[in-house]
């Protein structure tokens, strides 16, 4: 990465499917599926402004427009609740997009993996380093993970992915890292593969939807072959950074949601519903009384 270069730009791959929650999906976006009362989407953009990011690059597919609505404006609402004198809500509705970010949305014509969708953002991107993040992987952290990241990234000027340790069993669900040795939380990568079995896994690193890679992943995207259904994958293209460029693992502090799958969707609603200001404590009061 060019030294000293402040990370503003934040890609969101947006375009996917979302099958695991049909039929919730089918006419509306998994990112805008909501955790109490916000959308995954919408957590995603305010852990990246609270980094510092100021331009929110969202790659998005067909029947995404309600992704793109809910960062617009909506004068009809607002005008409606301001004539109504509903100004706490009035302020809610306004604070879906944070004050001095700017929204881009690129069309991914084709679902062709997570690296297809994050070269789709280049021309937008340039030659400036750059965060990923999946809406999908919801963290809750007292420090947001991006700015953990960015904060390490000013020291390290390298590309970094975050990390979370993960039971053996499960590698085959994720990208695993092997690192040359851990300094605290963070380590050099030496490996990455993507869905490893476990017995052939090189660690039980595994890789979160979180990242901060240079500009150079994009010639690395477009060098790659595509793998099973012309897709590309963006681990692929990280494997071959590792032989140009230092590429760190950063272990997290936080607890992960992955959101893209039932369970860990309700797990994360329960957990940000026992800690929402307006129902945790009534949530907290009626689950003393399910019968399990």
């Amino acid at each position: 990465m060019e030294k000293n270069k402040r990370i503003t730009k934040a890609v969101f791959p947006v375009a996917g499917l979302g099958t695991r929650f049909l039929p919730a999906t089918k006419a509306s976006p998994k990112e805008m599926l909501p955790i109490v009362d916000k959308p995954l989407i919408q957590y995603a953009v305010e852990e990246a402004a609270a980094a510092g990011i100021t331009d929110m690059v969202f790659v998005t597919g067909r029947s995404k427009r309600a992704i793109e609505d809910h960062f617009d404006k909506n004068y009809e609402l607002e005008s409606e609740l301001s004539a109504k004198n509903k100004h706490e809500l009035l302020d809610v509705a306004q604070s879906a997009t944070p004050k001095g970010v700017n929204c881009i949305f690129i069309r991914q014509g084709e679902a062709l993996g997570l690296g297809h969708a994050v070269l789709c953002a280049a021309p937008v991107v340039g030659d400036d380093p750059f965060a990923v993040i999946l809406a999908d992987d919801l963290v809750a952290a007292q420090v947001p993970v991006m700015k953990q990241m960015i904060d390490l990234y000013a020291a390290k000027q390298a590309s970094m992915i975050g990390v979370m340790n993960v039971p053996r069993a499960s590698t085959s669900s994720y990208g695993i890292v092997a690192v040359e040795r851990m300094d605290g939380r963070l380590g050099v990568i030496k490996r990455i593969v993507e869905k490893p079995k476990p017995d052939v896994a090189p660690s039980t690193l595994g890789v979160v939807g979180r990242y901060l890679l240079s500009n150079s992943i994009f010639r690395h995207i477009r060098e790659l072959k595509p793998g099973a259904g012309g897709e590309l994958q963006l681990t692929d293209a990280i494997a071959a950074m590792l032989a140009e460029e230092t590429v760190y693992a950063y272990e997290f502090e936080g607890t992960r949601y992955d959101c893209g799958d039932k369970l860990g969707y309700l797990k994360a609603t329960i957990a940000y519903a026992l800690e929402h200001p307006d129902v945790g404590k009534g949530f907290a009061e009626y689950l003393k009384t399910v019968r399990m």
